[in-house]
């Protein structure tokens, strides 16, 4: 039995300043967080573009997500200077909260928004919202990822966002090419619908807003726009990354287990007879496998990560281990037998999980035994110590799990199969 996902409510916000026409046809929202050196320049830069490039009403809306500079005051002032500009503010941080409060109490046809650096080339915002106001489109995204799209940035950056665009492609069967380009517009009644079950409240806001979409079967246009990176930028690269893939853990799962009420989206939304992508099923082959098996287990390392930590000051460190490594194993099995692997049902589900014990014994022993070598050649190793040599143990583990769980639920799959057949 599963539990179904239930709407969310958009966060509070507070209107500091509005100087900007009611009900225009777009609302492009500025997501701030302690932006008080480059807040005043983007307003004046974006209400430029908007006034001369634009031919219809627009709104610039800031939505400050708890700033403790002058973010807020500067934009107010700016607000009552030019005109044309709104500045919400919510108590609490979060990027993807404050697009979700501000786009679904807005009275634009179209929401969109872009990022306060104002990397993304403006002159890709009619492309943009054209075909949303025609009505072919309910989404729309820029891309970097485009041969036609021009991009300066580090390999850094360039490789994480190609390497988490693929992970999206393979696990989750994504088609868009671009999740986290920081240009995205949307018709405003589609998101009231769409938004309530969208959970996350941070970087994974995005990504999480266009699998839902795409699995309703809504049409999301691609954008090729260019694209200069700041140097200054302060997102945390790796801190972001960890948590998008724990999003994409959750989102997977979600899907799997049914708990989002995808079918009555689709036909609500008036979607069912362009269903998006099959939800059901197994992966396509080992690289699907394998790509949602890397995801489930970067979330069981670090539930492991958690756990030992909080264990090893009153269990020792082979208790903790032990112990943080059976919880996870079962919660891992699971996860994989229905969201990597596609095996439903409870036939056979308590063999799997004997299964996955025996997959565990083997990591403990491989986890175990390195801790005795590390705690005979370095006695004075500390717990951190510790944990990056378990970590490095539990990979060889976990390509032992792959290849075991791999074959048993192949075997389950031949089994009922040949069952359905007679």
């Amino acid at each position: 039995m599963t539990t179904e996902a239930l709407p969310q409510a958009a966060a509070p916000i507070a209107v500091v300043a509005d100087t900007s026409p009611a009900a225009p046809v777009l609302d492009i929202v500025v997501p701030v967080y302690n932006e008080e050196n480059d807040i005043a320049d983007c307003l004046r830069r974006l209400h430029a573009h908007l006034r001369v490039q634009v031919p219809f009403t627009a709104r610039i809306t800031v939505a400050d997500n708890a700033s403790t500079d002058s973010t807020v005051a500067i934009a107010a002032a700016v607000a009552e200077e030019i005109g044309g500009i709104r500045v919400a503010h919510l108590e609490e941080k979060g990027r993807g909260r404050a697009l979700k409060a501000v786009w679904s109490r807005s009275d634009a046809e179209i929401v969109a928004y872009c990022d306060v650096d104002l990397s993304t080339d403006l002159n890709a915002l009619m492309p943009l919202i054209a075909p949303l106001i025609s009505g072919h489109s309910d989404i729309a995204i820029g891309t970097r990822l485009s041969r036609s799209s021009r991009v300066v940035r580090g390999p850094k950056r360039e490789f994480i966002s190609r390497s988490y665009n693929l992970i999206l492609r393979t696990a989750m069967r994504a088609r868009f090419s671009d999740a986290q380009c920081g240009f995205k517009a949307m018709r405003t009644e589609i998101g009231r619908q769409v938004l309530p079950y969208v959970e996350d409240t941070g970087w994974f806001f995005d990504t999480e807003l266009l699998v839902l979409s795409e699995r309703i079967g809504l049409r999301i246009a691609e954008v090729p726009v260019d694209w200069i990176d700041d140097p200054n930028s302060t997102v945390d690269i790796v801190s972001t990354a960890v948590e998008d893939l724990k999003g994409c853990a959750r989102v997977g799962y979600a899907l799997a287990s049914g708990r989002l009420p995808i079918a009555d989206l689709r036909a609500t939304i008036g979607r069912d007879r362009a269903p998006g992508p099959a939800i059901d099923g197994v992966p396509h082959g080992m690289v699907g496998q394998l790509a949602r098996f890397c995801v489930v287990g970067v979330a069981s390392t670090i539930a492991y990560a958690v756990l030992y930590l909080l264990l090893h000051s009153f269990l020792g460190a082979q208790v903790s281990n032990f112990v943080a490594l059976a919880v996870t194993a079962v919660l891992n099995t699971a996860a994989n037998r229905r969201f990597s692997f596609g095996v439903r049902g409870r036939k056979d589900a308590m063999r799997h999980q004997f299964f996955g014990l025996g997959v565990f014994l083997f990591g403990w022993i491989v986890t175990a035994g390195s801790l005795v070598a590390l705690h005979q050649f370095a006695p004075d190793a500390g717990k951190n110590i510790e944990l990056v040599v378990l970590v490095v143990a539990n990979l060889v583990a976990t390509a032992t799990r792959f290849v075991g769980l791999r074959w048993v639920f192949g075997v389950h799959k031949d089994r009922t199969e040949a069952a359905t057949a007679q």
